[in-house]
């Protein structure tokens, strides 16, 4: 096949969604698939690449929007020039995709090559890895607005078919784009459970003289749907029972007031902010990692959490037992499960876990093994390749 894959995030950005869809590009080129990917231009990363015979990427002139509540607290890259319809069809037409693999519903190329794959007939499959959703009133009625008003009918207008990552994805998903798809495809995010586990916990604590300190590694961008003021919150009870305790945040602050949040609570020495790392030394403070926590305020688990369970580390979640549509978590034994918005609940569970190496082994190596069998990059490949020819087929 000839699968385009488009998503205004790539690497060199970091994230997950940039993350996964360079790793499913690479996927698809390993399988002996022909594939084209279209992306905006970020921080001075070449125009064009190739990997290989099968793997060209391509990144477009684009404009940068600040960093701002409206634009989910990220720095967006979007294409709109005058030339970029004439250069998309001119790469679209020697390249003629087989079928079309899109990373996000709001991007402006996502809905270019929307409008491509229409008029042309060539079957998209669609993953949507962010709810337009904000903790702010104000703000959850602005996005509540953009996906009425035009994100909604965009897709009414070339009904993808789209891949559902999580159970509240789904319930997005229905509730907001109701009559806007042809089909789901249940597939869960992935992640290269063999590349994650080799870091070197050494590195991370001569780095931040962190020395043996219990470390609470804090994964991923902070922005207002994890923005970690729980865990600062939680942070005095965690300190009262173990002092040297470390609150390690890895990723890009786009959303301070966890900041705040710790110093009016007198725990400000305790939280290491490191901001983005690139993705290969993710994987030391992993290594370094007494316990992981993020995903805390009950808009999913995602990459950075599963990664963490890929490296053996325990993580603290505020999701159903339910997220993953036909995997059932268990509270104790694949993670620990604490209700959302409880900062006691999180401490509790945070200092038990610190307090028995026992139990981080254990659920660390049942974590371990449900991200190899249900989630480790090789089988979600797989799946996204099956519907890929599916849809190729029709």
């Amino acid at each position: 096949m000839r699968i385009l894959v488009v998503n205004n995030f790539y690497p060199p950005r970091v994230g997950g969604s940039a993350h996964l869809s360079d790793a499913l590009a690479r996927g698809y080129a390993d399988e002996g698939h022909e594939v084209l990917v279209l992306t905006a231009a970020y921080s001075g990363a070449p125009a064009m690449e190739e990997h290989g015979p099968n793997l060209r990427i391509v990144r477009l002139p684009s404009v940068s929007i600040p960093e701002t509540r409206l634009s989910v607290s990220f720095d967006l890259a979007f294409t709109m020039r005058p030339s970029r319809r004439r250069r998309l069809k001119a790469l679209l037409d020697d390249f003629q995709p087989d079928v079309i693999h899109q990373h996000g519903q709001f991007f402006d190329l996502t809905w270019a090559t929307a409008r491509y794959a229409r008029r042309r007939r060539i079957p998209v499959l669609l993953s949507i890895h962010t709810r337009l959703e904000n903790p702010k009133a104000r703000y959850h009625g602005a996005f509540r607005w953009l996906d009425a008003i035009v994100v909604a009918p965009i897709l009414r207008r070339y009904r993808p078919r789209i891949v559902v990552m999580d159970v509240q994805m789904d319930e997005y998903i229905k509730r907001r784009y109701r009559r806007g798809y042809d089909g789901l495809e249940y597939i869960p995010v992935g992640v290269d459970s063999a590349r994650v586990g080799m870091g070197n916990a050494a590195t991370v604590r001569d780095r931040h003289d962190l020395g043996d300190a219990p470390l609470i590694v804090s994964l991923g961008h902070v922005i207002p749907l994890r923005d970690r003021v729980l865990l600062v919150e939680a942070l005095p009870k965690v300190l009262s029972e173990f002092p040297e305790t470390r609150l390690v945040v890895v990723g890009h602050v786009y959303y301070d007031l966890f900041l705040q949040r710790a110093k009016e609570l007198g725990v400000e020495s305790a939280v290491v902010c490191v901001g983005a790392v690139p993705k290969p030394d993710v994987a030391d403070y992993l290594a370094a990692a007494t316990v992981e926590a993020h995903d805390l305020q009950g808009y999913g688990m995602g990459t950075a959490t599963l990664e963490s369970m890929a490296c053996g580390v325990p993580v603290v979640v505020a999701v159903r037992p339910d997220n993953f549509p036909g995997i059932e978590l268990v509270t104790g034994r694949d993670c620990v499960l604490v209700p959302q918005g409880d900062a006691d609940a999180l401490a509790n569970a945070i200092v038990a876990l610190l307090a028995n190496s026992d139990a981080r082994m254990w659920i660390g190596e049942h974590g371990r093994r449900l991200v190899q069998e249900h989630f480790d990059l090789r089988v979600v490949i797989a799946e996204h390749l099956h519907a890929l020819e599916s849809l190729a087929a029709i």
